[in-house]
């Protein structure tokens, strides 16, 4: 059940692109073809899915005070949380300089249609603030963090294929000269990032308390009837002393 709930709030509720609005650049640049779109957006699912527990596993077993007590005892002091930052970025520098090999292989249109935006994943703040957010959620688990990074990588792949899908259909739509190229797209954006955030209370409500009533009815009864008489006491004590 957490790891369920976990999936689809990253998607929809925690979306990486309509709750935080990371990784705008690549979303804004890259979103003018669906099949470019499509590219980009499974390249940030393989990057986010990798990164996230690979990242994990780096801030449970070195970059913690005291994740060293496995090298030995000597070591429980040291903290190296400082360095979360560089550690972070190299491991994700390293998996998209892979998708980049990977990718210029197999398919060279696709390489060459995202252009400078592939490498660009390495410093995409989407790639970051998952483990980021990884680290300061204090996800438990090494499944858990797998999920959170590949269920991220899906929220921002639909978002990037959803607004592709819908600047296609809008070149022959009448939109105002003022609006046409980003304005409409940022629009458009708002429009589903409100859409995106009304999953919300599907995913979290009922989470919290609900009040108690304690005592029977009768007791309950009895409680309004005297505040009623308390508060007309009240009235008829300042309309006196007026």
């Amino acid at each position: 059940m957490e790891h369920l709930e976990l999936f689809f709030k990253s998607i929809f509720v925690d979306n990486m692109v309509f709750a935080y609005f990371l990784g705008m650049c690549s979303y804004l640049a890259v979103s003018k073809k669906v099949s470019t779109a499509v590219g980009l957006g499974a390249a940030v699912i393989f990057v986010l899915t990798v990164t996230v527990p690979l990242n994990w596993l780096l801030d449970q077993y070195v970059l913690q005070e005291g994740a060293l007590t496995w090298l030995g005892p000597e070591f429980a002091d040291y903290d190296l949380s400082f360095l979360s930052f560089i550690l972070f970025i190299a491991t994700i520098a390293t998996m998209v300089q892979l998708v980049e090999i990977v990718v210029e292989k197999f398919s060279p249109s696709l390489y060459t249609s995202l252009g400078i935006f592939l490498p660009l994943i390495a410093v995409n703040c989407a790639i970051l603030g998952g483990s980021l957010f990884m680290q300061s959620r204090e996800i438990e688990t090494f499944t858990l963090a797998l999920n959170y990074g590949f269920s991220s990588g899906i929220g921002w792949f639909l978002a990037i294929l959803a607004i592709a899908a819908i600047r296609e259909k809008i070149r022959y739509s009448n939109v105002p000269a003022p609006l046409r190229g980003l304005g409409i797209t940022f629009i458009i954006t708002g429009l589903m990032a409100i859409g995106f955030m009304s999953f919300g209370g599907m995913l979290t409500g009922g989470d919290g308390e609900t009040p108690s009533t304690e005592g029977t009815p009768d007791d309950l009864g009895v409680k309004i009837e005297e505040s009623v008489k308390t508060n007309e006491t009240a009235e008829v004590s300042n309309i006196t002393i007026k």
